[in-house]
C-alpha cells in the first residue's frame, strides 16, 4: 500500500467548532435577550425552511445581517437566541420558505440551501456552526407547533429553546436524533456502501439511527449486520458532527469486521463492497482510476475514512 501523499492540513469538519457562547442561562431572561437584540453589533442568520439568505460579496458571501436589515426581508416566523460572540448577540431568524424563494429575485442576495453553501465554501467556515444551530432549532419549531400530549397549539418561550402547551402545561424541547456512522475495517480493507440517492460515483460509510434503549456500539453492530450482513467486533468512537438535515448528531466510529461475505439489504442500500486503502486514497484525492468518489470534507464520512487511511485507528 502506498502512503497517503502530503496534501496539507486536514480540512475543518463541517458545522463544528462553534465560536458562539450559547449562554443558556440567559434564555429565560427576556430583559437580557432584548438587550442583546438591541446591541449595536447584534446580528442574525435568516433561514427560510431549507433556504439560507446571504448577501453577495467577494470573496465570500455574508450570511450575518443586522437585525434591522433582516426585518426588511419578511416577517419572522420565530426568533431563536443562538448565543453571543464577545457579547454581541446572535440570533436565528425564521421566515417562510415562500418568502425566502421570493428573495431570489434580488441581485444583492444569494439564497440557497445549506448543503450547497457548505460544500461549495460560499461563506466563511466560522458561520457554518451557528447557521446549523439556527436551522436545526427553527426546523424543530416548524414541526412542533402543536402539543404531542393533547394536540393544543404551543407557545414559544425561553428565547426559542422551549415550547409550552397552555392547555396541559407540558413543556417541549428541541430534539437531536443520534445517528451512528461507521467504517468497518478488515486489515487493509474497509466496507463502503451506496445509497440510491448518492451521486453516481459516490460511496460512503454505513449509517443508521440509534434506537431507544440501544448503545452506540450495539447500533453500529446492528446496522452493519442489517444493511450488509457483516458481523462486527470491537467498536471505537472517533468524533461527532451536528448534521442539521434536519436535526441529527452523527456519531463517527470505526468497527472491526468479524466476517467478509456481504449480503446487501436492497431496501437500504443500492450496493456495498470492500475497498482497499489504495482505492480509498484515490477517492479521497479525487483521482481514483474508476472515477469513484467519497463525500466531501464537510461530511464526517470523509474524515472517518481518512483517519483509517492515515492509520490513526488500528485494531491490531
Amino acid at each position: 500500500m502506498s502512503a497517503l501523499p502530503d496534501i496539507g492540513p486536514k480540512p475543518l469538519l463541517g458545522y463544528t467548532e462553534n465560536r458562539l457562547e450559547r449562554a443558556a442561562e440567559l434564555r429565560g431572561n427576556q430583559v437580557a435577550i432584548d438587550a442583546m437584540a438591541n446591541g449595536p453589533l447584534a446580528g442574525g442568520y435568516v433561514i427560510g425552511g431549507e433556504l439560507i439568505v446571504t448577501k453577495k460579496d467577494a470573496p465570500l458571501n455574508q450570511p450575518l445581517f443586522s437585525l434591522a436589515e433582516a426585518r426588511s426581508f419578511a416577517p419572522f416566523t420565530e426568533t431563536v437566541f443562538l448565543g453571543h460572540l464577545h457579547e454581541e448577540g446572535r440570533f436565528g431568524l425564521g421566515i417562510t420558505q415562500e418568502a425566502a424563494e421570493a428573495l431570489k429575485t434580488r441581485d444583492d442576495l444569494l439564497v440557497t440551501d445549506l448543503r450547497s453553501i457548505a460544500v461549495q465554501g460560499l461563506v466563511a467556515a466560522e458561520h457554518l456552526p451557528p447557521i446549523a444551530e439556527a436551522k436545526a432549532v427553527l426546523q424543530w419549531h416548524l414541526r412542533h407547533r402543536f402539543c404531542a400530549n393533547c394536540g393544543h397549539a404551543t407557545t414559544l418561550v425561553d428565547a426559542g429553546w422551549k415550547r409550552v402547551c397552555p392547555s396541559c402545561k407540558v413543556e417541549h424541547f428541541p430534539r437531536t436524533d443520534p445517528v451512528v456512522i461507521m467504517l468497518i475495517v478488515d486489515g487493509d480493507n474497509c466496507l463502503l456502501g451506496r445509497s440510491p440517492r448518492f451521486a453516481p460515483t459516490m460511496w460512503s460509510c454505513l449509517a443508521g439511527f440509534i434506537e431507544p434503549g440501544e448503545s452506540l456500539e450495539d447500533a453500529v453492530k446492528r446496522e452493519t449486520r442489517e444493511e450488509a450482513g457483516i458481523a462486527c467486533g470491537r467498536v471505537k468512537y472517533y468524533r461527532s458532527q451536528p448534521w442539521p438535515f434536519p436535526m441529527s448528531l452523527m456519531i463517527g466510529c470505526h468497527a472491526e469486521a468479524l466476517s467478509r461475505d456481504i449480503v446487501v439489504d436492497r431496501t437500504e442500500l443500492e450496493d456495498a463492497r470492500w475497498f482497499s486503502k489504495d482505492e480509498c486514497i484515490g477517492m479521497l484525492l479525487r483521482n481514483h482510476p474508476g472515477g469513484l468518489t467519497m463525500p466531501p470534507p464537510v461530511a464526517i464520512a470523509h474524515h472517518i475514512v481518512r483517519a483509517w487511511v492515515e492509520e490513526e485507528v488500528r485494531f491490531e
